[in-house]
């Protein structure tokens, strides 16, 4: 273990591999759907140039537990309330924490359960949906998924992954991101699931921030056949950050405790660590939503209690103190937040948090996909067996 950990420290290797699991052929060539037609009515018809698409956010440590059978994953996603053409769902701890797995190999066994209760809830026969997985990754215990409706895959373009281990000698993927990208239309998306260092003793906010600049620094991904696709997080035109990203509350524990029970948000919440960095630290210029909703860590499995309540600890059992861990925030405009809530299934440690966007995408003008046919490659391969069948056949036209 150790030599290859300390490989892979000097080298700044990139922890896990660039390969994804999809519903389709990443390579695949784009339908013929979506290729502009060459009738008149679509040359020339004027249609808006930005489409609004709402986008489902979900994040959740799932404390190393396999999904229970009785597991309900549609009201997780809201599937009866909430309608979405774009759902993304972050877990952190899929998988309990060993040493044969934090070097980065890959459990595909969990993620795979996890990706089947998701297309089961959104393909639910009751809503006549029809939802694609058009990427899902795993990092050690990191498992990012985004799922569209069948009808805009053919609009989904570049999709890739990029993996970021933040853990022991900063390399070590208990810890990190896993961050997805694609085009849809002509807007790029990138999704950061991230989890970030644990820790509530102060200045242990300051290995959160670093893991933050480590993730932003490092993530790149591929600059696509034209070498004009975004290559870093921030260059994305709508950009989110999901995760256990493990910000706590910088107020004495009795004290949160007692703000906690009063539900006090607004005095918590002037002392929560993601917010000071929103305010003037590693996430300025950032976004989150309000904040409406009860500290999502830390819970005893299979209750509504918090870990170490004074009449629930055990002599010598360390103390946690709740926060908000788990969080949704966002870079940039193009994105408007409908909902930010927090869901109350209870087997892990975490509640999970969940948000609903709106998201602006621009479409290309009817007119500029029919320019764009004649600056293909496309229309030069038309063009150029048109001219060999013109000189290899006979011409019934003289002047």
């Amino acid at each position: 273990m150790w030599p290859r950990l300390v490989a892979n420290k000097i080298l700044r290797k990139r922890l896990g591999s660039n390969n994804f699991v999809a519903d389709f052929p990443r390579n695949r060539e784009i339908p013929s759907l979506d290729r502009p037609s060459l009738s008149p009515d679509s040359i020339f018809c004027h249609h808006k140039d930005t489409h609004n698409y709402r986008v489902f956010v979900s994040t959740w440590n799932v404390g190393g537990v396999a999904p229970p059978e009785d597991l309900d994953m549609e009201e997780l996603l809201d599937t009866g309330n909430t309608s979405c053409e774009i759902y993304v769902l972050g877990f952190q701890e899929i998988v309990p924490l060993s040493t044969s797995n934090v070097l980065g190999s890959e459990n595909n066994k969990v993620s795979t359960e996890w990706n089947s209760l998701i297309r089961r809830a959104l393909n639910n026969k009751n809503t006549g949906q029809d939802f694609r997985c058009i990427i899902s990754k795993q990092m050690v215990g990191i498992l990012i998924s985004v799922w569209v409706r069948s009808y805009l895959c053919p609009y989904i373009r570049y999709p890739s992954v990029s993996c970021i281990g933040c853990g022991i000698m900063g390399c070590l993927g208990n810890k990190g991101s896993v961050s997805v990208r694609f085009q849809l239309h002509e807007t790029s998306f990138c999704f950061v699931c991230s989890h970030l260092a644990s820790g509530g003793r102060q200045g242990d906010e300051k290995l959160r921030n670093s893991n933050v600049s480590e993730i932003f620094s490092r993530t790149s991904f591929p600059r696509g056949p034209s070498l004009d696709l975004p290559r870093k997080i921030l260059d994305h035109d709508r950009v989110i950050f999901l995760g256990d990203l493990n910000y706590r509350i910088s107020l004495p524990e009795p004290t949160v405790r007692l703000l906690v029970d009063a539900r006090d948000w607004n005095s918590l919440l002037e002392n929560d660590q993601l917010r000071m960095e929103l305010r003037n630290g590693q996430f300025k210029e950032w976004h989150e939503g309000v904040i409406a909703f009860a500290p999502t860590y830390k819970y005893r499995p299979n209750s509504d209690v918090y870990y170490g309540c004074f009449h629930q600890s055990k002599k010598g059992e360390k103390k946690r103190a709740p926060a908000w861990c788990d969080r949704i925030i966002w870079y940039g405009t193009g994105l408007k937040q409908h909902a930010y809530i927090r869901g109350e299934e209870n087997f892990s440690d975490h509640r999970p948090v969940k948000a609903v966007f709106t998201a602006e995408v621009g479409v290309i003008h009817p007119l500029k996909q029919f320019q764009s046919l004649f600056l293909s490659e496309r229309f030069d391969r038309i063009t150029r067996q048109t001219d060999d069948f013109v000189c290899k056949g006979r011409s019934s036209f003289q002047m």
